[in-house]
């Protein structure tokens, strides 16, 4: 990056993991704490001025606390409020509002992609792959999707909600993890055909502009899972070190030939516009026997763990280091700052406007860091 301006970084995360440490799926929302904290050094590092904020119940009480710090743009890792994912979209949608800038995908394309089955309506409208599901309310609703089905949380990430016993092979067990989801997580569920066959994840990077650059593929390698547990990555898989499922379910590298490669892109590019995802994101994909290329989940502002983290893991076999995709995502969310950008109609229609308070800046600059920098990290309030 050049110049030599020191912009002014929030990095915002949510803190509503605090005090539900009883709940084992807490884990999914514990772990965005530390990405917080090594994204500020690696920030520290690259001439900024960062500063890390939590959000607890309060939104409005972080919008105060933006307005007292006056930032270039906020780093936002904020995936849920008061442990509910639905409130995901609400800080970039109060963002928006403040004219402040932030990283990742806006609020249209966060609801999309957390509400599972309206994201599969758009997939199917714009002719991407995704398996057949239906959208469940009720225990008893009447459910017609081809056997084995996976039964899932309509609306959680991170496999919250997804365990061996969501993949059923009748009916009846159907209804019961239907049942259970319903009770459990207190939402719908969705009941879809299950693919049997190869997960390939694909990463996304934005550019700004034309399609967003695709990263090499990475997939799960399950060899080493029990026969008798079915080929997904459960809850247990992701999160549990101590669990045959985490130890059966390895990321390696996929190699795919040049043309299930471009059926791979095509599906995760087109999933990417049909929910307008930009900056980065990941698309998860299972390779039927057929070679068709289904697109079973859609992630905007994907885990950024420096070590274990998907999207890093993926930028680094392309030759990316840590500090440069952070480097590149900033830049994008610099880019669309109001005083860096086309105004918008509804601005200009008010007539001149006063001088903009603070000085423009450059985007971020400043020397390589290294996954391994030791600086110290501001403290995180």
């Amino acid at each position: 990056m050049t110049g030599s301006g020191q912009p002014r970084v929030v990095v915002i995360y949510n803190r509503d993991f605090e005090g539900a440490e009883a709940d084992p799926e807490n884990r999914a929302r514990e772990d965005v704490e530390n990405v917080a904290t090594h994204l500020m050094r690696v920030l520290d590092a690259h001439d900024c001025v960062p500063s890390a904020l939590g959000v607890h119940d309060d939104v409005f009480e972080v919008v105060d606390e933006l307005r007292r710090r006056v930032p270039d743009v906020v780093f936002n890792l904020c995936e849920s409020i008061s442990g509910d994912s639905r409130f995901e979209p609400l800080l970039p949608l109060l963002l928006e509002k403040e004219g402040i800038a932030y990283t990742g995908s806006g609020p249209l394309a966060l609801s999309l992609a957390l509400h599972k089955h309206k994201a599969k309506e758009l997939l199917r409208a714009r002719g991407v792959p995704t398996p057949e599901a239906v959208y469940v309310t009720q225990p008893g609703q009447v459910v017609s999707v081809p056997f084995p089905a996976i039964v899932k949380p309509a609306r959680e990430d991170a496999s919250v909600g997804i365990y061996s016993e969501s993949v059923v092979a009748d009916a009846a067990a159907m209804q019961a993890r239907v049942a259970h989801v319903i009770a459990q997580y207190r939402q719908p569920a969705l009941v879809e055909r299950y693919i049997e066959g190869r997960e390939v994840y694909v990463s996304l990077l934005g550019r700004p502009s034309g399609p967003p650059e695709v990263l090499p593929f990475f997939e799960i390698d399950f060899s080493a899972l029990p026969p008798d547990r079915p080929r997904i990555v459960s809850f247990e898989g992701k999160w549990m070190e101590s669990s045959v499922e985490y130890e059966g379910t390895k990321p390696v590298p996929c190699h795919l030939d040049a043309a299930q490669a471009a059926a791979v892109t095509a599906a995760a590019r087109g999933a990417w516009d049909a929910l307008e995802l930009r900056d980065y994101g990941r698309v998860d994909i299972r390779l039927a026997a057929d070679g068709t290329p289904f697109v079973i989940d859609v992630n905007p502002n994907c885990d950024l763990s420096h070590e274990a983290g998907g999207f890093s893991r993926a930028a680094r076999a392309g030759g990316l280091a840590y500090d440069e995709i952070v480097a590149r995502i900033l830049e994008l969310a610099l880019a669309r700052r109001q005083h860096a950008d086309t105004t918008p109609l509804a601005i200009r229609s008010r007539g001149p406007q006063p001088p903009v308070p603070t000085p423009e800046r450059s985007p971020v600059s400043g020397g390589a860091a290294t996954e391994g920098d030791e600086a110290a990290p501001r403290s995180v309030v």
